[in-house]
């Protein structure tokens, strides 16, 4: 692990709140993944930095037991055009720390990071923490997701 500050940056993309109790997160994150896919979300997003796809968790209810929103979308310039039925969320600056999860995506590598993730003991921020699926991330069987978590 090791630490970052990244500027704020703006994400325009679709939501869904959920919770890390009884299995609910294990099912409407990948129904948010699959509606992101098969409604073409990424194509919707206008004024797009480039084709990386951002998974923010935010609006935390307390801790990552609590209740929280999941934003799936893509980093934009501004926020001016988001297209109706969509979100946007402006993520703010603040210090991070960087976990990288490898392998193959089938195999539920980013799931056993974020488990590993809550068992550390961060002095955790609960704004917005985020998941980049970039270049890296292209080959399902040999990909790269780094995971950055606010900090205090």
């Amino acid at each position: 692990m090791e630490t970052t500050t990244k500027e704020a940056f703006n994400i325009v993309g679709i939501a869904t709140r959920t919770n890390n109790n009884n299995g609910e997160a294990a099912k409407d994150i990948p129904a948010l993944w699959a509606k992101f896919w098969s409604e073409n979300v990424m194509a919707a997003i206008t004024d797009k930095t480039d084709d990386t796809i951002y998974c923010v968790y935010t609006n935390y209810e307390g801790d990552y037991l609590k209740p929280y929103t999941t934003v799936l979308g893509c980093r934009v310039n501004s926020i001016d055009q988001v297209p109706e039925g969509f979100t946007y969320l402006s993520i703010p600056a603040a210090d991070y720390a960087v976990f990288t999860a490898k392998g193959d995506m089938m195999k539920g590598i980013v799931f056993d990071k974020w488990t590993e993730i809550w068992n550390t003991d961060l002095n955790r921020a609960y704004t917005a923490d985020f998941e980049v699926y970039g270049e890296k991330a292209q080959r399902p069987d040999d990909a790269q997701v780094d995971i950055f978590i606010a900090l205090k």
